[in-house]
């Protein structure tokens, strides 16, 4: 089976299931299973969601013996910006032309704020060009990409401009030094290795773990992928089977997947009810208290 990072993952699992129709608080058993169907242990479960809370993007609560974990504000904007290109109609097409350059300056005691940010730039298709000079293709949202940072980050930390190249200067030797594109082919490739051949779905027995570990993938490609103008490209480019597989796949197992996963939210609201119930059967009457009392 191929090895999926489990942050990764709970991120897929929430990103499908949980950002747009809020179901409430998510048992961590539900979370343990979806993952342990996908290669991962329960012990680097419990750690990958205990990190995931220090980061601020899930929050811990408890109901009973149930531990529950939600999305919070931080989390919610971080998964809803990363939707648009998940499920966009040209991941990997450069937003408009040029490209957009960033140098930015973290204090050196913030080393967890320059980590998020570094992967920010990643997701959004930048590549460190040399040092503090970040570079990526086209026009990037800069300010909505660093939306969800936006509280953290010191004023001035990210300045970014939007360039073209000039005549008597080929950008395409930067372009090469700053990303490895046969690296970027075999993710493609991968990819569609994985997921094209009718037996992906014996990957695991459950739909919702398969949707997770597909969308798990797919993230790790969109990650993988600056999306280069084609220029710097060859007409075998594998993106657009990617595409291809990606949607074929994810229709197959949306009906099935958010079956088990109503299933299971359902059993929550079912235990809640029958524990309720049970509170309330095993306390006394008023009745039956005062004919104890009378005897």
């Amino acid at each position: 089976m191929r090895s999926r990072a489990p942050k990764q993952l709970v991120l897929a699992f929430f990103g499908e299931h949980v950002v747009d129709d809020d179901p409430g608080p998510i048992r961590a058993s539900v979370l343990i299973g979806v993952l342990e169907g996908a290669g991962v242990a329960a012990p680097a479960t419990r750690a990958t969601l205990d990190r995931l809370v220090q980061t601020g993007i899930l929050a811990r609560s408890r109901s009973g013996r149930e531990i529950l974990f939600s999305l919070t504000e931080h989390g919610t904007a971080v998964l809803r910006e990363a939707t648009a290109r998940v499920r966009g109609p040209h991941p990997f097409d450069p937003q408009g032309t040029g490209w957009t350059l960033v140098t930015f300056t973290i204090p050196e005691d913030q080393r967890t704020l320059r980590h998020r940010l570094r992967s920010t730039l990643t997701w959004e298709g930048f590549a460190p060009l040399r040092d503090g000079l970040w570079l990526a293709p086209g026009e990037v949202d800069l300010a909505s990409s660093l939306e969800p940072l936006r509280q953290d980050l010191p004023p001035d930390a990210v300045v970014g401009f939007h360039a073209r190249e000039l005549t008597g200067f080929p950008i395409g030797q930067s372009v090469r030094a700053a990303w490895d594109i046969e690296t970027i082919r075999r993710e493609h490739l991968a990819f569609i290795e994985t997921w094209e051949d009718a037996a992906a779905t014996a990957q695991a027995s459950s739909a919702l773990t398969l949707r997770t570990m597909l969308v798990a993938d797919w993230l790790a490609l969109l990650r993988a992928d600056p999306r280069l103008p084609r220029e710097f490209m060859d007409a075998r480019w594998p993106a657009e089977r990617s595409v291809e597989v990606y949607r074929r796949m994810h229709e197959r197992l949306a009906r099935a997947s958010a079956g088990e996963f109503a299933t299971l939210v359902g059993d929550r609201t079912a235990v809640n009810r029958r524990s309720a119930g049970a509170g309330r059967s095993s306390a006394p009457s008023p009745r039956r208290s005062a004919a104890g009392r009378s005897r």
